[in-house]
């Protein structure tokens, strides 16, 4: 009885980013737990009583934050870069390369690979623009992880609570290139990012919890093809 009650849920949807994260951190820390896939279009009665507010997901020894509180005030402030930021910034630059076909908030959702949708992701910024903009904040990470001294991670035992961040945030980076066309990290812009995601994408932990390719690749097109349009030529 006590063992049922202890059991861990975790109800998602498989190309959510923010349910990945949960997924990745359960299995670093070992937790056993159950995993039920939402369609978000026709939510469960369980996910409606769990979470009645936003009626979302995700519903949740490895520390995923070092011990010293200096390094955890650290942590903290590049983990709120990455979702704050970065997170945004992809997203602009995925907006910047199309143009929106429906305004229904879940297509929008769904489009962005189910990011959180910011105001000013719906602002289009263009081409070589988007990808400065989304690169310069692409380099103060690439500051931060020279002057912090994050180090690479190729243990699956030392994973932290910013390499969940970064993975899922950036790990499918391959697949949106070649979706869309556009190149989201490149190693002589930003060597150290670019190893730190790498090196994160080949142990065996996170590709565990990663989408098959051609399931990521099918969704993509699908949103690529039904979704959106592509943006008009200039004059």
């Amino acid at each position: 009885m006590k063992e049922e009650e202890n059991k861990v849920t975790l109800h998602g949807m498989w190309a959510n980013p923010y349910v990945k994260r949960v997924e990745l951190a359960l299995k670093v820390k070992g937790i056993p737990y159950e995993y039920v896939e939402e369609y978000l279009m026709n939510k469960s009665e369980l996910l409606l009583t769990y979470n009645p507010i936003h009626k979302n997901v995700p519903i949740l020894e490895s520390p995923l934050f070092p011990q010293d509180q200096y390094q955890r005030a650290k942590v903290r402030f590049w983990a709120s870069y990455i979702h704050q930021v970065l997170l945004m910034y992809s997203t602009l630059l995925l907006s910047s390369q199309i143009h929106i076909k429906q305004t229904n908030p879940y297509i929008i959702f769904l489009g962005y690979m189910c990011m959180q949708v910011y105001d000013c992701m719906l602002k289009v910024f263009r081409g070589k623009e988007a990808l400065k903009r989304f690169y310069a904040k692409l380099s103060v990470l690439e500051d931060g992880i020279n002057n912090f001294s994050l180090g690479i991670t190729s243990n699956m035992n030392n994973i932290g609570m910013l390499d969940i961040m970064i993975v899922i945030t950036l790990g499918a980076y391959k697949v949106q290139e070649e979706v869309f066309g556009f190149k989201l990290l490149e190693e002589e812009n930003t060597p150290l990012l670019y190893s730190w995601v790498t090196t994160l994408i080949d142990l065996p932990i996170v590709k565990g919890i990663t989408p098959p390719h051609d399931k990521v690749v099918s969704f993509l097109q699908y949103l690529k093809n039904k979704v959106f349009k592509a943006p008009p030529h200039a004059s």
